[in-house]
């Protein structure tokens, strides 16, 4: 159904046609913060220098209720078909169960093989991290290079990049993705093919830029003087087609699967994740995984005008479709968080970036915004002019932590106090008569995003509650969230153009 046929939808925009809300009054409410902060777990989001009152945010929940989000959420979680293009379940949050939980989805339960396939995971990291792992020489593995790309890269870089304090610094991790040849060059001109292993991250195994990639780190190999039995000791695999795997040269026992419900950007605490496993220590892992649980339960069992991923996804909406903000900006003031926007916006754009609901209906709405960001305060000495002063109004999620990982001087004081002040020019602005190139008319929506540290348990909550959003934004635009047609025409003109020139 069309979302445009609620009685809510024409609610909301009758309320954005006649409300002239202003940040400046709603926040001279004393009691607006605390109203308008929610917690779970140890998030904490401030949701007051949004615009909008009580009256909206009411008719938002009475959207997200008529829309069927709680149905549809607990559909999710019971295994149900809810991806219905691919006739598939979506489970991705069964990646993060703790081991004795039971999921049941077509027919049979698919804890079993989840935790079966951690602790191969985890005795493989362990014997890499231990420096057991040797080469076809004898030395031992010393640097990891994932080679994905969609989801099976940025989804590990990511995360490795924000766990990168809580990494084996022993160990070199880099991550292979492009298919321009000087992502490969750089990456591996100052490696040791001996001490070097390759995990190739492609659930088909068919995937023309990885494969590719794949293809010349074998002959990286053997150019080095290793001949083709050296490959079982250099290349693991996290792939669901064995042939194509021992095809290649990687031994079974060296392969990591994952099932058909796990799409691609939200495969990071699968064995996608492998590479991340190894870099932090299994230990580490598990703590991300039970961060991600933690958010998850918060979404299923809580009351929706609590919910925090709800209430993300609900302001999104009305800042879309009712405000007419085209884009949003995620901005973290945070150095290791400097790939989340990259990651976030795939998981939104390539989710909702659709124009055709599941009936098969052209919607008649605005659905995925463009999503954008870079980390604070680097974004604030560059886009930062057009978020104050341009012509185009752009939500912003601040993301910031209380305690820093690295204590150094003023630093972090003054890191916070820079995205305090940016929510606050954001939302009130400055008025100048005299000099009205200085004026700055305020009144843009922010939302600000607070845990007490950077944890691996922290970041699996942060990463479940955009996860989250996400869905609750497809179901109430009525599109499917995890399918993505649009990248498979690329693939497929691209193979096309490829065997037409050969």
């Amino acid at each position: 159904m069309l979302a445009t046929r609620y009685d809510s939808w024409g609610k909301l925009a009758e309320l954005a046609d006649h409300k002239d809300l202003s940040l400046h009054e709603l926040c001279a409410d004393p009691d607006r913060t605390s109203n308008y902060t929610k917690t779970a777990a140890d998030l904490h989001i401030d949701l007051s220098k949004n615009l909008l009152d009580d009256e909206v945010l009411g008719a938002l929940l009475q959207l997200a209720q008529e829309a069927g989000v709680a149905q549809m959420r607990d559909k999710m979680f019971g295994g149900e078909h809810v991806n219905t293009t691919e006739d598939r379940a979506v489970l991705h949050v069964a990646l993060r169960n703790p081991a004795d939980s039971h999921l049941t989805a077509d027919g049979h339960d698919v804890m079993p093989e989840i935790t079966d396939t951690l602790a191969r995971m985890r005795a493989f990291a362990d014997k890499i991290r231990s420096k057991q792992m040797l080469g076809h020489t004898g030395k031992p593995i010393t640097a990891v290079v994932n080679i994905g790309i969609g989801g099976s890269d940025l989804g590990p870089v990511m995360v490795y990049e924000a766990l990168k304090d809580y990494s084996d610094r022993s160990l070199t991790m880099r991550f292979i993705s492009n298919i321009d040849p000087t992502d490969f060059y750089e990456n591996t001109q100052d490696l040791n093919p001996e001490t070097t292993l390759f995990l190739v991250a492609s659930k088909t195994f068919t995937t023309l830029e990885t494969l590719t990639n794949a293809t010349t780190a074998k002959q990286w190999l053997l150019r080095s003087g290793a001949d083709e039995s050296a490959i079982s000791k250099h290349f693991a695999a996290l792939s669901t087609n064995q042939d194509a795997v021992e095809a290649f040269g990687i031994d079974a026992d060296n392969m990591f699967g994952f099932a058909d419900w796990v799409g691609g950007r939200y495969s990071v605490l699968s064995s996608i994740g492998l590479s991340v496993m190894i870099a932090v220590g299994p230990e580490n892992f598990d703590q991300l995984r039970a961060g991600a649980h933690v958010m998850d339960e918060h979404f299923r069992t809580t009351k929706l005008d609590d919910n925090l991923p709800v209430l993300l996804a609900l302001i999104g909406i009305w800042n879309r479709n009712f405000l007419g903000l085209s884009s949003e900006a995620i901005i973290p003031y945070s150095q290791y968080l400097k790939r989340f926007p990259a990651y976030m916006q795939q998981g939104n754009m390539e989710s909702n970036g659709k124009s055709h609901a599941k009936d098969g209906q052209r919607v008649d709405y605005d659905t995925g915004p463009l999503v954008w960001g870079e980390p604070g305060t680097n974004a604030q000495h560059s886009f930062f002019q057009l978020l104050h002063q341009g012509t185009n109004k752009v939500p912003v999620d601040f993301i910031g932590f209380t305690e820093p990982n690295h204590n150094i001087g003023e630093h972090h004081k003054i890191l916070l106090a820079n995205m305090r002040a940016q929510a606050e020019a954001l939302a009130f602005g400055q008025s100048t008569p005299d000099e009205p190139h200085k004026n700055m008319e305020g009144n843009r929506p922010s939302t600000t995003i607070t845990a007490d540290k950077l944890t691996p348990h922290n970041l699996g909550q942060l990463l479940a509650l955009y996860e989250h959003k996400i869905f609750v934004q497809g179901v109430v635009w009525g599109i499917n969230s995890f399918d993505q047609w649009g990248v498979q025409l690329g693939k497929r003109l691209a193979t096309d153009i490829l065997n037409n020139n050969a």
